[in-house]
C-alpha cells in the first residue's frame, strides 16, 4: 500500500527540470524540483555523468518529501550547455528517472541489452593482467567492443562487454560462456589469488558499467588494502583527499566534508558510494575551483540515523576515500583512435607491455567501425614513462593512432584547514554550530 500511495503521490506531483543560460556567467544553471525518494539524488547526477557533463557547482535539499537540487553544468570544454538536444535530453532523462518508484535494492542505469556479453572481472592488479585478458578473449574468438577497467591499493576491476567475433552480438552458448569464465579466472587468480579473484557473466539488464565498478570494488574491501600498494603514487599520502567527518546533534545529522583534486564524474563517485552504503543525503553543496574541489554533505543512515560509532565513521571515511581515488588519473594519458578489428586491443596491449608500461585505467569505446581507446599508463614501478618509449610504440602503432594527452602525474598542496559548515550555514540558524561537535579528522 505504501509503495501505491508513492507512485500515486508521483503520478500527482510530476518532477520538474528548469534550465537557465542566465543565471550564471559561466555555467547553465539545471535546477530539478521532484518529489523526494530514495537514490534520486545519484539518478539525477547519473544523467550529468553519462552525458559527459561537468558539475561545477551544486546544491542539494532533500528533507522532507520533496527534492530540490541546483546544479552549475558545464560541458568538456568548460562552456555552457547550448546543444538544444543535450538539453532535452537532460530533461527527458531526468523526468522519466524521477516519475519510476523502484524498490530501495533497485539499481540505478538498468540498461538491457542482448548486442553484448558484459564480463565483470576483480583480483590481485599486476604489470600485463588486461594484456593477458584481452589475449584469453582474442582466442575465444570474442571482440572487446566497450569497457573500463580501474586498479586501485594493489586491487584490479573490470567490466567489459564482448561480442562473439563471427557473428557481431552477444556470445550464447552456454558451455562456450563457462569456458570463458573459466579461462579468465585461472589468468586473474595468479599464484595467490584464489579466494578473491573472480569472473561474473552478467544477464541482459545490468547496473551501468560505473557504478558496476564501484560495487565490485566496493564488495572486494580494496578501500582496506592502502597498506599493500607498494609502488608508485599510492603510497603519497599528500596524494589522498582530505575527509573529515563531524556530527550536527541538534539535527541529527552527520557531516561530511571532502576536499581533493577536482576532476570530471568526482561527484557521481561520492554520491554512488554513499548510497551504496544505504546512507541518504538530505542537503549539501559542491565548490570547484582552481583544480580543487570542495563537497560537503549532511547525511543519515536509511534508518534515519546519523553515524553512531567510531568504527563506522572510520570506514566511510576509508570508503569515499577510495571512491574518489579509484577514478583519479594517475600516470600518462594515452589516447588510440584507430579502424575497430577483432584482436586490436590483445595486440595494443600487448605491446605496452612488452615495452613495460603498466596500465593504471582504461576505457574502450568503439563507435561504427572506429574504436576509441583511453589508457593511463605508468612504469612497472610506478613512475612516469621514459618519452623515448612512447615514441617507440607510437612508430610501432602509428603516430597519427596514437597520442600523448596529458601527464597527469601532480603533487598538490596539502589541503587547507576550513571552518566546518561555514559554506553551508544558511540551512541551519548560528545557535546549531555551536553544538557541533568534531569527532576526528581522517587526512
Amino acid at each position: 500500500m505504501d509503495e501505491e500511495y508513492a507512485k500515486f503521490i508521483r503520478r500527482m506531483n510530476p518532477p520538474r527540470v528548469v534550465v537557465d543560460h542566465n543565471a550564471s556567467g559561466d555555467a547553465t544553471v539545471i535546477q530539478v524540483d521532484s518529489v523526494n525518494k530514495h537514490g534520486i539524488l545519484l539518478e539525477v547526477v547519473q544523467v550529468f555523468t553519462d552525458l559527459n557533463l561537468v558539475i561545477t557547482k551544486a546544491y542539494i535539499s532533500s528533507d522532507g518529501g520533496w527534492f530540490m537540487d541546483v546544479f552549475h553544468v558545464v560541458d568538456r570544454d568548460g562552456k555552457k550547455i547550448r546543444d538544444m538536444e543535450v538539453i532535452e535530453n537532460i530533461k527527458r532523462r531526468i523526468e522519466k528517472s524521477a516519475s519510476f518508484a523502484p524498490s530501495l535494492r533497485g539499481s540505478v542505469g538498468v540498461m538491457p541489452s542482448e548486442e553484448h556479453t558484459s564480463i565483470e572481472l576483480n583480483g590481485t592488479d599486476r604489470p600485463g593482467l588486461l594484456s593477458e585478458v584481452c589475449a584469453i578473449l582474442t582466442n575465444l574468438h570474442c571482440n572487446i567492443v566497450n569497457g573500463e577497467i580501474w586498479t586501485h591499493n594493489a586491487r584490479a576491476a573490470a567490466v567489459l562487454h564482448v561480442t562473439d567475433d563471427s557473428i557481431g552480438c552477444a556470445v550464447k552458448d552456454a558451455e562456450r560462456l563457462t569456458k570463458i569464465k573459466e579461462m579468465l579466472f585461472n589468468i586473474l587468480k595468479g599464484d595467490d589469488d584464489l579466494k578473491t579473484a573472480k569472473t561474473t557473466l552478467s544477464p541482459p539488464g545490468v547496473t551501468s558499467r560505473e557504478r558496476r565498478l564501484h560495487q565490485i570494488m566496493f564488495a572486494d574491501r580494496d578501500y582496506q588494502r592502502f597498506e599493500n600498494s607498494s609502488v608508485g603514487q599510492a603510497d603519497d599520502q599528500s596524494l589522498r583527499p582530505h575527509v573529515t567527518i563531524m556530527d550536527c546533534d541538534e539535527r541529527d545529522y552527520t557531516i561530511i566534508t571532502m576536499r581533493s583534486k577536482d576532476r570530471p564524474k568526482l561527484l557521481f563517485d561520492i554520491v554512488c558510494t554513499l548510497t551504496d552504503m544505504q546512507y541518504v543525503v538530505f542537503h549539501g553543496m559542491v565548490k570547484t575551483g582552481r583544480k580543487e574541489a570542495y563537497q560537503e554533505f549532511y547525511i543519515r543512515h536509511v534508518d534515519g540515523l546519523p553515524i553512531g560509532s567510531e568504527a563506522e565513521r572510520e570506514r566511510i571515511v576509508q570508503c569515499l576515500e577510495a571512491a574518489i581515488q579509484r577514478r583519479a588519473s594517475e600516470g600518462l594519458e594515452l589516447e588510440l583512435c584507430i579502424g575497430d578489428r577483432v584482436g586490436l586491443l590483445s595486440d595494443i596491449t600487448r605491446i605496452f607491455r612488452e615495452n613495460s608500461l603498466c596500465i593504471k585505467r582504461a576505457e574502450i569505446t568503439t563507435k561504427g567501425e572506429k574504436a576509441k581507446d583511453t589508457f593511463y599508463v605508468t612504469d612497472v614501478t610506478g613512475d612516469p614513462v621514459d618519452p623515448k618509449i612512447i615514441d617507440s610504440i607510437r612508430k610501432q602503432i602509428g603516430q597519427t593512432a596514437l597520442r600523448v594527452k596529458q601527464n597527469w602525474n601532480f603533487s598538490p598542496k596539502p589541503p587547507e584547514k576550513t571552518k566546518a559548515g561555514l559554506l553551508f550555514g544558511y540551512f541551519f540558524s548560528s545557535r546549531t554550530f555551536q553544538n557541533f561537535k568534531l569527532i576526528r579528522s581522517y587526512s
